[in-house]
């Protein structure tokens, strides 16, 4: 098993790598964070699904993707906050992604949301990255 020092930028790489394979799963190591964030983008039709599975007595997280004619439903996925580097943004300056048509994901006091579920509840947070 391999030490990695930014678990959601990993995630994101995974997903992108497995999607430019057209693969319908990918796994993923287990986190909480990690699944709170698949939570946002199953809730906002990013990804089928994801799922807790056992393998060879490990656990793992199957992301189910989701494709659109042949073509990945996610065309760009982007990491804000990096270890070395935190963005945080208030519930004034959360960041649009083209234009709305893409979402933000913040880690925030009331737990992983999308930039508009922050804007409803009116808190801000740490922003993790964003999806198109």
């Amino acid at each position: 098993m391999t030490i990695v020092n930014d678990p959601i930028s990993d995630m994101l790489a995974r997903i992108r790598n497995a999607q430019m394979r057209s693969k319908s799963k990918v796994a993923i190591p287990p986190s909480k964070l990690r699944e709170r964030v698949l939570q946002v983008l199953a809730n906002e039709g990013y990804i089928r699904g994801f799922a807790t599975v056992e393998k060879d007595g490990k656990s793992e997280i199957e992301v189910e993707l989701k494709y659109f004619d042949g073509a990945p439903v996610i065309k760009e996925m982007t990491r804000v906050s990096k270890p070395g580097r935190r963005v945080y943004a208030s519930v004034d300056t959360l960041p649009s992604v083209f234009n709305g048509l893409g979402i933000s994901i913040l880690s925030t006091p009331k737990g992983v949301m999308s930039d508009s579920d922050a804007r409803a509840q009116n808190v801000g947070g740490e922003v993790l990255c964003t999806v198109f």
